[in-house]
């Protein structure tokens, strides 16, 4: 089995602001990101592979322009299941990661069972989804869908105070 090399339980501030300019470019060199941390290339090196065996990175992706590829509809689907038991709800989000279509899946507190971004080309395109895919899932109540007109803010991950306080994970 293998072996976690990172032991420390707190993050300090070194760390907090490694996570917060990579999560605002997961492409910054590692020469920039250490520059930027006031700490030397390879500390800074062991560091980010440190916090990503430890899993505080999971990740990292590029940012792609929907509407150059012909996606010009997003619809956030309100989701309410007949049943609520744990094993429909998972029967859900398995067949939910199979659709392409549905970018993001969040299980809700509340009349709501989940809510789901989805990603079209056109409404057309999203009807066929509605009627072919969605409506059609067992155990599925009712659809609310609302149209997103513009999305004026997606920051991705989480805020994080560099200068806050030592915290434990």
């Amino acid at each position: 089995p293998g072996v976690t090399r990172m032991q420390r339980v707190k993050l300090d501030r070194i760390d907090r602001r490694i996570l917060q300019d990579l999560q605002e470019d997961g492409r910054m060199t590692n020469v920039k990101l250490s520059k930027r941390a006031g700490i030397s290339a390879p500390p800074c090196l062991r560091r980010v592979r440190a916090l990503e065996e430890a899993g505080y990175i999971t990740g990292y992706h590029a940012n792609i322009e929907p509407k150059k590829f012909g996606f010009n509809v997003t619809v956030f689907a309100q989701i309410a299941l007949n049943s609520q038991a744990e094993t429909d709800l998972e029967n859900f989000e398995e067949q939910v990661r199979s659709w392409t279509e549905v970018r993001e899946c969040h299980m809700l507190v509340g009349e709501t069972d989940f809510l789901l971004k989805v990603v079209t080309t056109d409404w057309e395109a999203y009807n066929t989804f509605l009627t072919t895919k969605l409506t059609p899932a067992k155990n599925l109540s009712h659809v609310k869908s609302a149209l997103s007109i513009r999305s004026s803010k997606m920051a991705p991950g989480i805020p994080i105070d560099v200068n806050g306080e030592d915290e434990s994970d």
